[in-house]
């Protein structure tokens, strides 16, 4: 992951001091399971440029934390990817330029606009392509993006993105600063009020006047406690229509319709929810009536402490059955999941490789043997619907099926298998798309 600023024209070798890096002293320095470098590619009178990057260590990343035997950590593509993260590595060795506080004969250089390029990649959004072009066109910037080489999808998520324009090095390293992790939107560390005395003092000068402000101040601080304090937020009165008011998240729309479900079910008593993450269907599960055991069970060690912290603050109930967060994994037998009365798979299999899928599903209804199997996915006809850029709903997702795919493959599962299989959809129908998820249910046949 990395950062170019290249600056041309009178007094460009100035940059080097605005910076306080000697371009004849290579700059490395470790910063918490980083390795931060600082070079000059070019150095003349009138051109100077320079790269700063940042090579992770993904196993120091995780020493001594709750993380260290999480498997899904060494193979987080975000910890190399241009992120909140990245900014947070590289700000002490920009802290001069940031602050405008270079050596005093240099000071009138501060709000100097030079003409620069500013290049950052690869970084992994939820934007289009617009949207990144819409943050940083309002505060002078023409706007360059390309996309990375992906061997699993035709498009790749990953962006570069090159700046160009008149700046000064503080400003611009100030937008950097704000509107990175706004375009990442997934914070690597603990929030708190010193993440407001960032984006206020970062966001000055240009920030007030951006017509997304709003937006660059809710994706920057996350939650409702910190954006409130921030002197950029604005409360605004909002009035809900009835249609607006009867909208509900598809997620919860999902977890709704798949507890529903279960509870119309003869047999309850034992449920899996597979690939369960932080825990938020296995909580719903345990209201049900009728359900006596609930194994959550997930392979990422992060997500079930979450899960396990949920299951804790839920407000007991005589009828409430706690769930038991385990770990496991799809891809190995688990001799504990054997002869249960519900296997869900909840939004799990697109993010498995497809050719893997057929042996995990003779591993669950040959071997497993559940009377009930819930297992629901993305309708990728449905897409088109959210105009969306991207291929898929989720950079990590490996494949999203339209109908007539899903039932191919749910039929291939299911053959030499004693299970009858019903089709449902999930979320608002659409005469032509259909419903934006789709659900599989397969009922093990009375012997």
């Amino acid at each position: 992951m990395q950062l170019s600023l290249t600056v041309r024209g009178s007094g460009a070798e100035v940059v080097s001091y605005l910076i306080a890096k000697n371009p004849n002293n290579p700059y490395e320095r470790d910063e918490k399971g980083f390795k931060v470098r600082l070079v000059y590619p070019i150095f003349t009178k009138d051109e100077v440029q320079f790269l700063i990057y940042v090579k992770p260590d993904p196993i120091d990343l995780v020493r001594n934390s709750s993380d260290l035997f999480d498997i899904t950590h060494y193979i987080n593509d975000r910890e190399f990817a241009v992120s909140s993260l990245f900014i947070t590595t590289i700000r002490k060795a920009l802290g001069t330029a940031l602050n405008g506080k270079p050596d005093e004969e240099y000071l009138k250089w501060v709000g100097h606009e030079f003409d620069m390029e500013l290049a950052f990649g690869p970084v992994a959004t939820d934007l289009r392509d617009e949207e990144i072009v819409d943050l940083f066109e309002p505060i002078g910037y023409k706007v360059e993006i390309e996309r990375g080489v992906s061997t699993i999808r035709k498009k790749s998520t990953a962006r570069f993105v090159t700046l160009s324009g008149s700046q000064s090095v503080q400003n611009a390293l100030k937008h950097v600063s704000i509107l990175i992790p706004v375009i990442d939107n997934y914070k690597h560390y603990f929030l708190d009020e010193r993440e407001i005395e960032k984006l206020d003092r970062y966001g000055e000068g240009w920030l007030e006047d951006h017509p997304l402000k709003q937006l660059i101040v809710k994706r920057a601080l996350r939650f409702n406690a910190l954006i409130s304090q921030s002197k950029y937020y604005e409360k605004k009165p909002h009035i809900r229509n009835q249609d607006e008011s009867q909208k509900v998240r598809l997620n919860d729309l999902r977890y709704e319709h798949i507890v529903n479900y279960i509870t119309t079910l003869p047999h309850k008593e034992t449920i899996v929810d597979l690939g369960a993450g932080e825990g938020r269907l296995s909580v719903q599960l345990g209201f049900i009536e009728g359900v006596h055991e609930i194994l959550s069970i997930e392979p990422s060690n992060k997500a079930r402490i979450k899960a396990i912290e949920r299951f804790e603050q839920v407000i007991k109930t005589e009828e409430y059955v706690k769930p038991q967060s385990l770990p496991g994994s799809l891809f190995y037998y688990d001799s504990r999941l054997q002869n249960k009365d519900i296997i869900i798979l909840c939004e799990v299999i697109e993010h498995i490789e497809e050719d893997r899928l057929p042996k995990i599903f003779e591993t669950i209804l040959h071997d497993y043997r559940p009377k009930t199997l819930i297992v629901t996915t993305p309708n990728q006809e449905y897409n088109v619907l959210y105009e969306m850029e991207e291929e898929m709903r989720h950079d990590d997702h490996r494949f999203e099926w339209a109908r007539e795919q899903f039932a191919e493959n749910v039929k291939e599962w299911s053959q030499n298998c004693p299970y009858q299989v019903y089709i449902q959809g999930i979320g608002e129908d659409h005469p032509t798309f259909g419903q934006p998820t789709q659900m599989a249910i397969f009922r093990r046949e009375e012997e």
